[in-house]
Formats: C-alpha cells, sequence, structure tokens
C-alpha cells in the first residue's frame, strides 16, 4: 500500500538536510497522533505512506505487524534517520563500512556487529551506505515509525547474512517499491 502526505514539516533549508535534521523530522514526525492513526495497518505485512520530507528528502511511515522485518540493507549514497512512534523496533547493524561495488561474499570481523532498542519516541540518525536490518520482534503488538533519506534513494542493496558472512543478493530501484 503506499500513499502520499505532507506532515507538518519546517521551512525547507536551500542547503541539503543533514542527518540530524533528518532525525529531527523523523522524531517531530513520529510524535504527530492524527498523521500516524492515519496510517492503515495490515496484520499480514508492512504497510506504508510517502511523506514529503525537509529540503527534498524522501520520507515514510511505515506500520511494521508483529514479527516482520527489512531484512539486511543499505540505502547506497543516502544519507537517512528512522523514529519510532508507536511500538518497538529493533536495529541490528555493522560498525565498519563496505565497498560499494565489487564484491558479492564478505567475511565480517566478529566485532563489527551492534544491536539498538528503539521505543516508542526514539530514533537514530545514520550515514552513507549504513548497514542493518529493523525488526518489529514483538509478537503481538504493531510498531510505526516514520524513515527520511537524503537523498532520496537512488537504490536499495539487499543482504543474506551466515554467520560472519554477508552476501549481495540483489539491487533494488525506486520503481520497485515505487
Amino acid at each position: 500500500m503506499s500513499a502520499s502526505l505532507s506532515p507538518h514539516a519546517p521551512a525547507r533549508s536551500a542547503a541539503a538536510p543533514t542527518a540530524a535534521e533528518l532525525l529531527d523530522f523523523a522524531l517531530r514526525t513520529a510524535a504527530d497522533p492524527e498523521l500516524v492513526d492515519s496510517l492503515p495497518l495490515d496484520p499480514e505485512g508492512r504497510t506504508w505512506i510517502r511523506l514529503d520530507g525537509p529540503g527534498g528528502s524522501e520520507a515514510w511511515l511505515i506500520g511494521w505487524p508483529p514479527g516482520t522485518g527489512t531484512g539486511w540493507h543499505d540505502h547506497a549514497e543516502s544519507r537517512g534517520a528512522f523514529a519510532t512512534a508507536r511500538g518497538r523496533l529493533t536495529e541490528h547493524s555493522l560498525t565498519v563500512r563496505l565497498p560499494s561495488e565489487g564484491w558479492r561474499n564478505l567475511e565480517l570481523a566478529p566485532d563489527v556487529d551492534r544491536t539498538r532498542s528503539l521505543g516508542a519516541l526514539t530514533g537514530r540518525a545514520f550515514g552513507e551506505h549504513h548497514v542493518h536490518e529493523v525488526l518489529n520482534a514483538s509478537d503481538s503488538e504493531h510498531a510505526v515509525s516514520v524513515h527520511a533519506y537524503y537523498p532520496p534513494l537512488p537504490l536499495i542493496r539487499r543482504y543474506s547474512r551466515s554467520g560472519p558472512v554477508l552476501r549481495l543478493e540483489h539491487i533494488e530501484r525506486p520503481a520497485d517499491w515505487q
């Protein structure tokens, strides 16, 4: 499901938004109960509404049924942020920058994994080439979150993970999710 809404966004500046500004937008938007309540929730799959982010950024309001997640991925050259509006999300991420091209399988060092738990009205910002997966680990509660990216996503690289081995599985383009 997709649609487009314009939440109460701050005045746009001429400069591209920083990751901190994207996080500020995501947190303020996540705190808007009217907008959050406008998202239809599906018990079987994620739902989303496209939003107008600050400074030409791409933004999404996403609903997460219990037990759903993104799988490992990155956002290529886009920096971003996300904030949980309702429920709790878990983020697993890597603390290393991966090469953006020229590989299919990488063996990761043992100390590169990080896990964050993000409850309602908490969030995090990240830079380019950030590799992570986001999960709603609850077995009974929907989660809702706000995500923002700048520049708008040129692609998403999807990975699989088996122990320390990360494998590039495929690349999605905007036409695949819009």
